[in-house]
């Protein structure tokens, strides 16, 4: 199959995309069309999540005729979360099933996992059918009682989206795997291509002026995902300051500005999208997701001149979870929708029609998902890169304040380095006292 698209079909840090509905509902039993008893489940989303849109409420009503689903949505999860938790805070005002995004799932499983269902013991839920750093995500410690209340619907596996006409004229191979091969394992070797590729791109050559990265902020990113530990440890403690890894993913990305390897672009700004249809990067840590986004960016002149191909290292950027609160009157239920929500089949037509990657392991070997291929990428097997990708994402610790340092780390820290010259031990010391007085507060 080809997977084609969404446009701007995700937003930063972010599975889906950023469109508001209208649609509400009050989780209230009501009259069937047929005189019989109905009950309503409601669904809680930001944007748009894509389980509507890609038909599934409608199959499950199909198959349950005593099951009626609406879905409220909140256009941006900046707005919706913090929603969310006054509603959990007050157990009024809740949907059966609220969405939660990543980088909101450790302080749910950490604050408010004993207001929530355990899906782990839902009905039809099956821990082996799903990646194991996903399910961990989504699964409250011990001393919180170990219960398993978000079920992952999508994740961001990453690769390395390239243009292959950058890199011919400056005489590096273009054919996928021989690309993939440079950098395999070691992101230094990434770093060392872009050498590569700067001192051979120009003598009036089309890349010329063309930068090896977007962004040095969007290498640290890909290159601290990539590692076992990162903000904080198995015991909920901040370490980034003292965890090597993310010093050394800064201090490597770093490189890549003061190397001149960077187009020096802030990610999700107007200057960057303008670098995808200028062609002024030769290649991108892109999670699966943004394969739309750069198709829609880049439009129809990037056509086969963006591929794809495996990242030096795996690293997840982005992906949701479904949360049932205790609160909600028909629990029982929603969990029951939830489960089937998330199940590797369902996860399967969300990746066909919305290009949402499967969370659900289960899915890699459905037809949909194996046999998939992006025209757009030059026919890139994008189901068999990013499940090799999925599979590969190391279990680390997520803790509630991860979103705090890695913005600050990113656009106090690296973004300095990055725009306006500063040395990144400069750079780091202006993140780590942002970070601090942060998490002081």
């Amino acid at each position: 199959m080809t997977v084609t698209a969404l446009g701007a079909a995700a937003l930063l840090l972010a599975g889906c995309a950023q469109d508001p509905e209208e649609d509400s509902g009050k989780g209230a039993p009501t009259s069937g069309a047929s005189g019989g008893a109905t009950t309503t489940l409601t669904v809680g989303v930001f944007g748009a999540f894509g389980l509507k849109e890609a038909g599934l409420y409608d199959e499950y009503m199909a198959q349950n005729p005593g099951i009626r689903i609406e879905q409220t949505s909140i256009e941006r999860n900046e707005n919706y979360y913090p929603q969310l938790l006054t509603h959990l805070g007050t157990g009024s005002g809740l949907a059966d099933i609220q969405a939660v995004e990543v980088n909101n799932i450790a302080e749910i499983t950490a604050t408010q996992a004993d207001k929530l269902v355990d899906l782990g013991k839902a009905p039809g839920v099956d821990k082996a059918a799903y990646l194991p750093w996903k399910w961990a995500q989504g699964t409250a410690s011990a001393a919180k009682g170990g219960a398993t209340v978000g079920l992952g619907t999508d994740i961001g596996p990453q690769g390395i989206c390239y243009r292959k006409d950058l890199f011919e004229a400056a005489g590096l191979p273009s054919d996928r795997a021989a690309v993939g091969a440079l950098w395999a394992g070691d992101w230094n070797k990434y770093l060392e291509v872009g050498r590569t590729y700067k001192a051979k791109a120009g003598e009036g050559k089309a890349g010329e002026g063309k930068a090896f990265v977007d962004s040095a902020s969007g290498v640290m990113a890909a290159v601290t995902g990539s590692s076992a530990q990162r903000f904080y440890d198995d015991q909920g403690k901040v370490v980034y300051k003292t965890n090597p890894a993310v010093r050394g993913a800064f201090d490597l990305a770093a490189s890549f500005a003061t190397d001149g390897l960077s187009a020096k672009l802030q990610q999700f700004t107007p200057a960057w999208d303008q670098g995808f249809s200028n062609g002024n990067f030769a290649t991108i840590s892109c999670p699966a997701w943004m394969l739309g986004y750069i198709q829609d960016k880049a439009g129809p002149a990037g056509k086969d001149k963006w591929d794809v191909a495996q990242a030096p290292k795996p690293s997840n950027w982005g992906g949701s979870f479904l949360v049932v609160p205790k609160a909600g009157k028909q629990a029982e239920a929603a969990a029951k929708l939830a489960a089937w929500l998330t199940a590797p089949a369902q996860q399967a037509k969300l990746f066909e029609k919305r290009g949402s990657f499967p969370s659900a392991s289960a899915a890699y070997k459905l037809p949909t998902v194996s046999g998939a291929q992006h025209a757009y990428f030059g026919g890139a097997p994008i189901g068999e890169i990013f499940a090799k990708a999925a599979e590969a994402v190391p279990v680390a610790a997520v803790g509630p304040k991860d979103l705090v340092i890695a913005q600050n780390l990113a656009d106090i820290g690296m973004l300095q380095v990055d725009q306006k010259g500063r040395s990144p031990q400069e750079g780091w010391e202006a993140a780590v006292k942002a970070i601090d007085n942060a998490l002081d507060q």
